[in-house]
């Protein structure tokens, strides 16, 4: 029997971990706020000590991209000092960790897709606070899988879908970004890859390091948006006008890179994962999106 400890459950990636199918012989338990703080060492040692696991998953993370470049301490006060602290004890104890991590690490400069390897150079304060969290479990403990994944959003929690589906519901028109390249990537999906990527080391697999784990194809945030609003004008008959406006047009207080594309070969080589292509998993969680709206007016 494997126990498994996820901590960060109240956010999109955590409860998609919870409702996950696991592999059998391995036992859950998860914690978070507002009963666990990942910047407070005493809290990581708190939880680890009571639960006792023999794999712990970090989905916990600072994630307000643009309030971070105001808040800088306590990015990494949760981004880097968080996982050091963790790593520390899963070294002392000598079990595994999986933790996930971003694009924003990268600066965006690069043609074409981002392997593992390609130098990091983080654009704002976000990036750097994930990117010094990735160093500390690298350096601390060899015994991680770091996922970096992109652009996660889930029924759950507060993400771009459901910011473009309250908003196309209001509005006549919409100006989203068309120069930033991505993949969308399901909650669920990674959920699943680490579901994975458990099962390898409990059979014994020791493919430690860093993988790139994303929602297969590409598109922009203007292309994101489109599909889901396809699919408001399908259920709903309402389709607001969309404007394709490039980042320059947008400032926002942290800066962003134009190339978020990851290439995911060396998750499928050592783990023999690929997770489904973006407009799949986008249509399933839209699906489920509704189905709970229209729960929810049937009981209103």
């Amino acid at each position: 029997a494997m126990k498994v400890l996820v901590l960060g459950t109240p956010g999109q990636l955590g409860h998609e971990l919870m409702r996950a199918s696991w592999p059998i012989g391995v036992s859950l338990a998860g914690v978070g706020h507002p009963d666990f703080d990942m910047s407070l060492e005493k809290d990581v040692l708190r939880v680890v000590a009571e639960y006792d696991p023999n794999l712990v998953i970090n989905a916990t993370a600072y994630t307000a991209v643009d309030k971070a470049e105001k808040e800088p301490e306590l990015a990494f006060a949760v981004n880097r000092d968080g996982p050091r602290f963790l790593a520390q004890d899963c070294a002392r104890r000598g079990i595994p960790v999986i933790h996930v991590s971003t694009d924003y690490v990268f600066d965006g400069t690069k043609d074409g897709w981002y392997v593992e390897e390609d130098p990091i150079a983080p654009l704002n304060v976000y990036g750097a606070s994930k990117a010094a969290g990735e160093l500390e479990i690298r350096e601390i403990w060899h015994r991680h899988v770091i996922l970096r994944t992109t652009w996660v959003y889930a029924a759950h929690g507060t993400n771009f879908v459901k910011k473009m589906l309250h908003l196309g519901a209001e509005r006549e028109t919409l100006s989203v970004v068309a120069d930033q390249y991505g993949a969308p990537t399901a909650a669920a999906d990674l959920a699943a890859t680490i579901t994975s990527v458990v099962a390898h080391i409990a059979q014994g697999g020791k493919a430690w390091g860093t993988y790139h784990a994303t929602g297969s194809g590409e598109t922009t945030w203007h292309g994101f948006a489109e599909h889901i609003f396809q699919r408001l004008e399908q259920e709903t008959g309402r389709r607001p006008i969309l404007h394709a406006i490039t980042t320059d047009n947008y400032p926002t207080p942290a800066r962003r890179p134009k190339n978020s594309r990851l290439d995911c070969t060396k998750l499928k080589n050592n783990f023999d994962i690929v997770l489904p292509h973006w407009q799949k998993s986008l249509d399933r969680v839209i699906d489920e999106l509704f189905a709970l709206s229209s729960r929810q007016e049937r009981r209103s």
